[in-house]
Parts: C-alpha cells; sequence; structure tokens
C-alpha cells in the first residue's frame, strides 16, 4: 500500500497557532518536504520533532516530486509544508499533490494558519464571495492585463504582495481598478500586526512616508 501525502498548514508568526493535529502528523510521518528546510527545522526544534527533512521548493519541485512521489508509493508518509500558511497557495505544492491523485495516493489537508484567510475575515471587507489572485506578476505589463481582467469583478479581491513592491503595486491598482476602498494587511499574528484601511492612494502615500516592513496581504472592494 501507498504511504499519505499530509498537507500541512503551519504558522504564519505566531508559533501558538501550530495545531495539535499537525504536530502529532509532523512527528508521525517518515519525511517532511519543506520549502525552507532551515525555517521548517527551527519549527520543529521548537515543536521538539526529530522527523528527517528534505527541500522543496520552486526551483526544485519537478525533481523532488519524483522522489516524493517514489517515497509514498514504496508506503512512506510524507508531510509536506511551506515557509508559512498552508501549502499550495501562492507556494509549491501544486504539480505534486495533483501527481499524487493520479497515482491514487491519498492526498489529506491538515487545516491551520492562512494569512489569506486571517486578513480577509478581520478586514471589514464583504467575506461572502471573494477571489484569491495570490502574488501579482513581476512585469508591469502582464500585472496591468491581470488588473485589467479583474477590474469588472463585484467582489473582494485578495493578493499577496512583497514589500519591496507595495507602493508601486497600490498606485498602479488606483490607476486600473480606480481609487477603491481597500486595507492593508501586515505582519499578521505577529507583535507588529497591523490592518489600515483607506483609499488606495492613500495607502500609497503612507507606504511612501512609512517604508513598508514585514510581509503583506492586500484586501480591495469590488467594483
Amino acid at each position: 500500500m501507498s504511504g499519505t501525502l499530509y498537507i500541512v498548514s503551519t504558522p504564519i508568526g505566531n508559533l501558538e497557532d501550530m495545531t495539535q493535529r499537525g504536530i502529532r502528523i509532523l512527528g508521525e510521518v517518515d519525511l517532511v518536504a519543506a520549502e525552507d528546510t532551515r525555517r521548517t527545522k527551527n519549527l520543529l526544534n521548537h515543536l521538539g520533532i526529530r522527523t528527517p527533512l528534505t527541500s522543496f521548493f520552486a526551483h526544485n519541485e519537478e525533481f523532488k516530486s519524483d522522489v516524493i512521489l517514489n517515497a509514498l508509493e514504496k508506503g512512506k508518509n510524507v508531510a509536506l509544508v511551506s515557509d508559512a500558511g498552508t501549502p499550495g497557495l501562492s507556494d509549491p505544492g501544486y504539480k505534486l499533490i495533483c501527481e499524487a491523485i493520479e497515482l491514487k495516493i491519498p492526498v489529506v489537508p491538515i487545516p491551520g494558519a492562512s494569512a489569506l484567510l486571517a486578513a480577509l475575515v478581520p478586514s471589514g471587507m464583504p467575506t461572502h464571495r471573494f477571489t484569491f489572485i495570490g502574488f501579482l506578476p513581476d512585469k508591469k505589463g502582464r500585472r496591468t492585463s491581470l488588473l485589467e481582467e479583474v477590474k469588472e469583478l463585484r467582489h473582494t479581491l485578495v493578493f499577496y504582495v512583497a514589500k519591496w513592491d507595495v507602493q508601486k503595486v497600490l498606485r498602479e491598482m488606483a490607476d486600473v481598478l480606480g481609487d477603491r476602498d481597500a486595507v492593508i494587511c501586515r505582519e499578521l499574528t505577529k507583535v507588529h500586526e497591523e490592518f489600515r484601511r483607506g483609499k488606495l492612494s492613500d495607502l500609497a502615500q503612507h507606504v511612501e512616508r512609512n517604508p513598508p516592513r514585514g510581509e503583506f496581504t492586500l484586501l480591495v472592494a469590488g467594483e
């Protein structure tokens, strides 16, 4: 019989957000496939877990998928984790999960922390319908095309934004989408957690006056 591929959510900041089930699974599996083995090793050490680690990130995903699938087919249980949050959401894992399903290997989610939900629920933006965009493309032309594509959506839009792109992205959104209401969510679950609400242009000015630090999730009102 094949092993099981567990998709394990890990804390996005506060280590107290690690679930009891997640701790148990990480301690019981034969292997943990981690986007950043150094970061995950720190988490495992904190939890007192000694499960072997292997790297699994964007640039080795194709090769490592074969290695992990081979282990699963031999009956080994594997936990997939990302740097933080839920694997597969703007993180490596989609290809591995699809291939495991094709091979009829059980894929089991271990729910937990997610920056997407941690930002959306307390944002004050409508939650009954939303679209998760994730990270925008690096090139301005492709960013503009994507923003034009979602411009007519009438529900909340959720983006992940790197700190060095925040000001640029806010101004481009104001130009393409119009000066809509938005919420910047910074350092979620961490000591300096911040929710800042306002128009896209106002938020861009705030970021210009206050150089961004930390990790950002951005919510934008629908048309």
